[in-house]
């Protein structure tokens, strides 16, 4: 069964040290409750990207919150990302580090919306991570709680508009994009010389990737998340222009970006490209 989540207050509370020995500052505009844990937790049985571990003890040792990942580590980050590529310049492991994220934060958002008609605060100091010597990156969720209200502006970094999108659909937007994104593209664009054209590509087909994964594991949850997907991509979304988005009851997705997110150019993808592409309708 699933649950509605109901707000618990006003304040996330205290939150582990960041390896400083300080503690996180708690967001005002959340509400925390088991509620969220329950359905995170049913949200697991998706997949591995739709899966992170929440509470007060880690699931292991090394994790540290994402904001600091964004500052200094991200070129060791990338580096990493680039050595299991094959020996990927630091744009391509940059681009392909990126998009990583994006799609494990658009799997936990967009899923969580799916089956309970909420999102989850995905705010960048609120969500922790590690890279294990195999595998890809693992996420912890210390303290889960549901992003309530509008976000002050001074809250959201380079706050983007939402001028045509409801409040289920704006409220992924400020989770992931406003609250997680922005701060890593930021990083990313300065330091990896990569566009926003790039950025936001990665951004939309990490969306649409979780969006198939939904379609494919969870026909029929209480709110469908293609319509949510579609107001992020359509005319006046966030993501508007990064490519073309249709979806037919029956017949699925289809998404072309109108950007390549470079990976073609890693030695590990031989040349190849992504079934989303741009190139793809400029081969012959």
């Amino acid at each position: 069964m699933i649950r509605a989540w109901t707000a618990r207050g006003r304040g996330a509370g205290p939150r582990p040290p960041d390896g400083t020995g300080r503690r996180a500052a708690a967001c005002p505009t959340t509400g925390t409750g088991p509620e969220v844990r329950e359905v995170l937790r049913e949200l697991a049985a998706v997949g591995p990207f739709f899966d992170v571990p929440t509470g007060d003890t880690p699931p292991g040792g090394g994790f540290r919150p994402l904001t600091g990942l964004y500052a200094d580590p991200l070129g060791a980050y990338v580096d990493e990302v680039g050595r299991r590529l094959g020996g990927a310049d630091a744009r391509v492991a940059a681009s392909t580090a990126q998009l990583g994220i994006a799609s494990r934060l658009w799997s936990l958002g967009l899923g969580c919306a799916a089956l309970a008609g909420r999102v989850p605060d995905l705010a960048a100091d609120r969500v922790w991570w590690r890279l294990p010597e195999a595998g890809p990156l693992e996420l912890w969720l210390p303290e889960p709680a549901e992003l309530q209200g509008e976000l002050p502006e001074a809250a959201v970094p380079g706050p983007l508009p939402r001028p045509a999108v409801g409040p289920l659909a704006g409220a992924l937007a400020r989770t992931v994009l406003d609250r997680n994104l922005a701060e890593l593209d930021a990083a990313a664009s300065a330091r990896f010389a990569l566009s926003p054209r790039i950025l936001r590509g990665n951004a939309a087909s990490a969306l649409v990737g979780a969006l198939r994964v939904l379609l494919d594991r969870l026909p029929a949850p209480p709110h469908p998340p293609a319509p949510l997907v579609a107001e992020l991509l359509g005319e006046g979304g966030p993501l508007a222009g990064s490519g073309a988005f249709v979806h037919e009851e029956g017949l699925g997705v289809a998404f072309v970006r109108r950007s390549c997110c470079l990976y073609y150019r890693a030695p590990a993808g031989g040349g190849g490209l992504c079934g989303d592409c741009v190139l793809r309708t400029r081969r012959p």
